[in-house]
């Protein structure tokens, strides 16, 4: 794995997590990392012909999450390469074939590419956590779940958070919940009695329109290596879950009124 830093980051966690990767697989392009002095700005893997980027702010790099956030985007790009349909299929496809017709509201909608993302981040820590331990992640999202819970009226700005969307609405918070639990029990990092539990449960008294423990069982249960159609499918049916059954207005209409998009 060719990774190429630059004068400006700090290298001892990025090359750390290159290591742990190297043990179980390889990345075929170079790795660029961008260091953004913008402490909000999120970590994300973008991917170009001839090389990938890590996009990493100087806060989450030298921060103790550091190598956890490379290892993860690095999983990134070994799924990209390998063509993983979670990384490689578009996702406004699967949307378009689960909403067409009906008016969604427009935070629904985006609420939906996050469920897809969640699904892409299921199969990246399934990498991320064949290489390396598990406890700062459940840590992770024990923290970040329990302030959703707690103040979700008001803003949050994480930069690196996979549980968080600009403010806490409660019903991606109780999908997030869902996503945190179903990570800890595919990789079996927490028994019953964790305190995830209590918060997954507090998250779904707050959506009661939202069914966790169906989408606990999604994520949990997604197959390690899906056909294309597989995983389009999966991804139809968690966006009618989320943005028709969960939303209970997802019926058919002459077009977006106010607040709301047409998925087609």
């Amino acid at each position: 794995m060719e990774l190429r830093l630059g004068d400006d980051g700090p290298p001892e966690p990025l090359l750390g997590a290159a290591s742990l990767l190297e043990t179980e697989r390889d990345l075929d392009l170079p790795v660029h990392v961008r260091v953004s002095d913008d402490p909000d700005e999120r970590t994300w893997a973008g991917h170009y012909e001839d090389r990938h980027v890590l996009n990493i702010s100087r806060k989450a790099a030298t921060s103790a999450m550091a190598r956890e956030l490379a290892l993860h985007e690095f999983a990134h790009m070994a799924r990209y390469e390998e063509g993983h349909p979670s990384h490689v299929q578009p996702t406004e496809e699967a949307l378009f074939l689960a909403l067409a017709g009906r008016s969604v509201e427009r935070h629904r909608l985006a609420h939906c590419y996050q469920i897809a993302n969640h699904m892409k981040d299921v199969y990246a820590d399934d990498i991320t956590l064949s290489v390396g331990p598990g406890g700062k992640l459940v840590t992770f999202f024990e923290s970040q779940l329990a302030a959703a819970v707690a103040d979700r009226p008001r803003e949050h700005h994480h930069p690196d958070s996979r549980l968080l969307t600009g403010s806490a609405d409660p019903d991606i918070t109780a999908v997030n919940a869902a996503f945190a639990l179903a990570m800890c029990e595919r990789h079996d990092l927490v028994d019953r009695g964790h305190r995830l539990y209590d918060l997954a449960h507090a998250a779904a008294d707050d959506a009661p329109g939202v069914d966790v423990a169906a989408f606990t069982r999604l994520f949990r249960s997604l197959a390690e290596d899906p056909s294309a159609s597989e995983y389009r499918r999966t991804l139809v049916d968690a966006a009618r879950r989320y943005a028709v059954d969960a939303s209970g207005s997802g019926g058919s209409g002459d077009g977006p009124g106010d607040g709301t998009a047409a998925a087609d």
